[in-house]
């Protein structure tokens, strides 16, 4: 659980932007499970820009060919510190520090000829010209049948280790699969003498043939495209968390992208500034089903920005609840556009109206893995229900309900 930057601030976040989003986690939501502060994409870009991203843009890299805050943006970082001094910050406050990286070694390494640090080898002898990200140009993809490819990842692994970084989020791993871009980023991780989360995307179309692999390789895993505050993008995700979560667990989870609530947008890839566009029946929805499946939560607002109503979203202990639960979840029923989810053990169930039209639901205690409780608490009201002879429940459309059985 936590907050990362690329909703609200695209290519463009700032330290002093990060260090407030920090100081009020800890404020407000550290003591709900909020804990990680992650640095989205192209922090090391001096000129990043709202809207996308620089083409062949001058990154800044050391002598080794490894991205470097820029200073411009990241000023703690000036004479080599790094993000040591931000992630000391974070720290400081009792959260996690995170950044993003993206496949591959960067073209201006590899044009300059950069030595791999702690190895033999150099940048040029390395890169993978056909493998590279179709959407941003900063890097080519890596070779692995050189052993000057681990050699990179292993020193920019290290690199973060001693910046103190707690989790990475490494792009462009798995849009298509790069089995091998995976085991290497990932043995990086392994050996780098830091514990340290490895998130991997972006995850459109991606099979559950691949979920084995993932499962020894990564702790968490984009499973579709960028999701953004439009409906069509949560619906979506219904049928995929249903297909990806016979593969979660402990240490390894799918992951249905960043929240994207309260205020954002006001440097993004995608819009201008706003609050999410999703309806607060919508926003419930997409937060009840994310805890309910166990999926991974990041929110990807300014907080300092965002509604008090947000806040209040996020910060509902009985909901999240759910999401820490030990045991894990399953949909359980569907017909037409009204389906239910319930934990394996009983004790949480949520149901859902996907359609555009009210519905009134009533289901057996036995669909939902329960016998009749003793007590039935709506989450979200955070009030007791009666228990009667089975669940019944009124939803407005693309609403949901969320409830805990004992």
């Amino acid at each position: 659980m936590g907050w990362n930057s690329w909703d609200v601030f695209g290519t463009s976040v700032t330290e002093a932007e990060t260090r407030a989003n920090a100081a009020f986690i800890a404020e407000h939501l550290a003591g709900h499970g909020w804990e990680y502060v992650v640095v989205d994409v192209q922090w090391y870009d001096p000129a990043a820009r709202s809207g996308g991203y620089n083409s062949r843009a001058k990154l800044v890299l050391d002598e080794y060919g490894l991205p470097q805050p820029a200073p411009n943006r990241f000023p703690s970082a000036a004479d080599g510190a790094g993000f040591k001094p931000l992630a000391d910050y974070v720290h400081s406050l009792g959260l996690k520090f995170g950044v993003h990286i993206l496949r591959g070694v960067p073209r201006q390494a590899v044009a300059a000829d950069t030595p791999i640090k702690g190895s033999e080898y150099s940048a040029a002898q390395i890169p993978d010209r056909e493998r590279h990200a179709s959407w941003v140009d900063d890097n080519w993809g890596i070779d692995h049948s050189h052993p000057g490819g681990q050699a990179y990842y292993d020193s920019l692994v290290r690199q973060f280790a001693a910046w103190g970084v707690d989790y990475v989020k490494a792009d462009d791993m798995i849009a298509p699969y790069w089995e091998d871009e995976v085991e290497a980023f990932a043995h990086a991780v392994r050996r780098c003498g830091r514990d340290m989360v490895l998130s991997l995307s972006p995850g459109v179309n991606l099979s559950t043939d691949h979920a084995d692999h993932l499962r020894r390789h990564a702790n968490l895993w984009r499973i579709s495209a960028d999701l953004w505050d439009r409906w069509r993008d949560v619906d979506a995700q219904f049928d995929l968390l249903r297909d990806w979560a016979p593969y979660g667990g402990p240490g390894h989870w799918p992951d249905a992208d960043m929240l994207p609530l309260g205020r954002m947008g006001l440097r993004a890839e995608v819009g201008e500034p706003r609050e999410s566009l999703l309806t607060p029946d919508e926003q419930r929805t997409m937060l009840t089903l994310w805890c309910i499946a166990r999926s991974p939560l990041m929110v990807g607002a300014d907080l300092p920005g965002s509604s008090a109503e947000t806040i209040e979203l996020l910060s509902n202990p009985e909901v999240l609840a759910a999401q820490r639960h030990d045991s894990g979840a399953r949909e359980v029923w569907r017909e037409g556009r009204h389906l239910a989810w319930a934990s394996e053990d009983g004790a949480f169930a949520a149901v859902f109206n996907r359609g555009t039209e009210a519905a009134e639901i009533r289901l057996p205690w036995s669909t939902l893995r329960a016998t009749r409780p003793e007590r039935v608490r709506d989450c979200w009201s955070r009030a007791d229900l009666d228990s009667t002879d089975d669940l019944r429940v009124k939803l407005a459309p693309h609403s949901a309900a969320m409830f805990r059985f004992e």
